[in-house]
This record gives structure tokens, sequence and C-alpha cells, in this order.
């Protein structure tokens, strides 16, 4: 059997995890098969690029980040354009599948790697995905390989500016991942001990946001915290479509709404504000051990379902069982955070403000 494996999109910590229990798996539980790892994601898949790799390749990278194949970004709505006289993107990777004689293609990534795999599937490649992100944003599965990693490193942040908030009294605004999506900020923000957090499925009021700092003043905390996603939006953007949102924080000299925030409450509540961004820190590093166990069972169940030939499929964790979903069922769909979900119901009983004037859960 000839297995092609690639890693497509954002890198992550798990990756290197993922590809060690794959390999691993399909070199000691199948026989003759000759795996190829293909270079910088879908582009190496499109250019040609690929190397017959031993499982000697694969040893010693467990809680390595990153990934030792490298990986690139190719957008989902550019791979059926066809250039004048020119082949398009999904005929070049075809052409090389089958140049490479593939019987299976593996592919580790997020919602645009899914698409991508899926259409490949629909063309008649032997596909099956492997769910990366750490937006956790993946449609059917309870988790993603990388997210916990980057919860880690981006709680970790929100501790570290505590004492710096509370020696200078100073409201700090960290700013987190996630365009679309809040889980990474909600799960950081409550580990964290945030408290205020503003995701993009919460649209917040910029005045229950100046309130809640001002309430926390009142009675004697004269410092804040507020964990935002990158994505979160303020009442009057929530009803905007995307590019007309952007254009007009462009106008206002802002890509965020961030900075705008932290004006709005140094100027409300008469407090000092500073934004804090750890950017690519949330996606680099090792994969925690949680990470590292996740990583393994995914990519050993890959394994099982190129054995068994159950192609066209991603892999998933359902309830605390790995399982696997129709490539065609997930692809172009996103697991946004609930409004009513639990974790954020138990944020708001004790007092973690999301901006919208709500109080607390619980049906209290």
């Amino acid at each position: 059997m000839k297995i092609g494996i690639l890693t497509s999109g954002g890198d992550c910590p798990g990756l290197n995890a993922v590809i060690r229990g794959f390999s691993k798996y399909v070199f000691k539980q199948m026989k003759n098969v000759t795996l190829y790892g293909i270079a910088d994601g879908y582009g190496g898949l499109i250019n040609g690029e690929y190397r017959e790799m031993k499982e000697s390749d694969f040893s010693g990278i467990l809680n390595m980040g990153g990934t030792i194949l490298g990986t690139s970004r190719q957008p989902f709505k550019l791979m059926t354009y066809e250039e004048e006289n020119s082949p398009s993107k999904l005929e070049l990777m075809k052409k090389n599948y089958k140049k490479m004689d593939l019987d299976l293609l593996v592919t580790l990534g997020g919602n645009g790697t899914h698409k991508t795999a899926a259409l490949l599937a629909s063309e008649g490649c032997n596909v099956i995905g492997i769910p990366k992100t750490i937006d956790n944003d993946i449609w059917g599965t309870d988790v993603t390989f990388g997210f916990h990693s980057a919860v880690d490193v981006a709680g970790r942040c929100i501790d570290n500016v505590h004492t710096t908030a509370a020696s200078h009294g100073r409201t700090i605004l960290v700013e987190l991942m996630g365009n679309k999506v809040g889980w990474l900020t909600l799960y950081a923000g409550i580990a964290g001990g945030a408290d205020v957090i503003l995701i993009p499925e919460i649209p917040f009021d910029t005045g229950k946001v100046i309130q809640a700092v001002a309430d926390r003043a009142k009675s004697g905390k004269d410092f804040s915290i507020i964990a935002i996603a990158e994505g979160a939006m303020d009442v009057e953007e929530a009803d905007l479509k995307k590019k007309v949102r952007m254009s007009k924080r462009a106008e206002q000299g802002y890509v965020t709404v961030t900075n705008k925030l932290a004006k709005a409450i140094a100027e409300g509540a008469g407090v000092e504000t500073r934004v804090l961004v750890p950017g690519y820190l949330q996606r680099g590093g090792n994969p925690t051990p949680y990470d590292r166990l996740l990583s393994t069972e995914l990519g050993c169940f890959a394994g099982r379902l190129a054995k068994s030939g159950t192609f066209g499929v991603t892999v998933a964790m359902k309830n605390n069982a790995v399982s696997y979903n129709l490539l065609s069922d997930i692809a172009g769909k996103t697991k946004f955070v609930p409004t009513d979900h639990q974790m954020i119901e138990a944020a708001r009983s004790i007092g973690i403000s999301f901006g919208d004037g709500k109080k607390y859960g619980f049906g209290g």
C-alpha cells in the first residue's frame, strides 16, 4: 500500500505526534507499506514535492512542536481556478496523486484542509483526514489536537499579567487567537481567571464592559483582566458583513476591536489600560502531555482506518471515544461556541462578564 501524508494550514503542537502515531501503526500493523512525506501541505502535492520515509524518520518527534513535513496555506477558493492554458491546483494534485501511485492520502489540518480533502475525495482520491486546529472549531469532533496546548499557553499568558495588572492598577486586555470562534478564549479565560471574556459568538456592549471594570473598581479591585478573541465584535458591528466591518475598522485605523475597546475603557472607567497580543506563541512550542496522548490516539485510529480501507472520512473524538465522520458531512461546517454552553454558564455563575449584561447562568 502506498500512502502519502501531509500537514496543511497553520502549524500547531501535536502535528508530529500524529504523524508518529500514524506511521508507527502502519509500519507495525500492515505489510508492504510505502509512506511518502509530502512537503509543505497541499503545496507539495501541487508541485510534486515528496520523499519516501522510513520508520526511523519518525523517532524522537513525539514532543516536538511544528511539523517535520512543513506546511503552507492553499486557499480553498483557488483550488478549482484555472488560469489560461494552465491546469487548476485540483488537477495538479490529482495528477501527482496518480503519479505517486497512491492508494491513500492522509491530511492533517483544519477547516480549509478538510474542505480540500473532501474535494479530492469527491474526485476519486482515497483520503483520510485528521482534525487539527488550536481553534477547536471542526464540526463533528469534541476536540482537535493542538487546542489544549494552545489553552495552556494562553492561560499562562493571562496568569502572568495578573501581577503587573495588580501592581500598577491597570486593566489589561489579552487578545487571543480565534477569528471566527471563541473556544480558545473561553477556556483560557476561565483557566486564567479573567474578569471579562469576549468571544465572537456573543457580541459585546462596550458600555457593559466598561461597567464591569468600574464595578470591580468600586468593590476595591483596581485592576481587571479581559480575555478577548481577535474575532470579537461589539453589538454595533454584529449585523455588518465581514467586508463592511473590516472596511470600517480600517478607516478608523485598527484591525481588531481590542485597541478601540481599550481606549473606550480608559476613557469611560477612568483606568489605565494595556493590550497584550501573544500571537504565534499560542501555536508554537511543544504539545502538552494531553495533546501527545490525543494525537497518538487519533494517528493510530487513522492507521486502523487505512488498514480496513475506510476512506473519504476524517477522524473524530466523540464522547471520549475515537470515531470518524464522512468528509462530505463536515467539510465547510464550523463548530461555534453555543451561547448557552455549560462553560459559559459556569463562568457567568462566578461573576465573569461576557459584555452582554447577563450576570449569571444555570437558570439563576
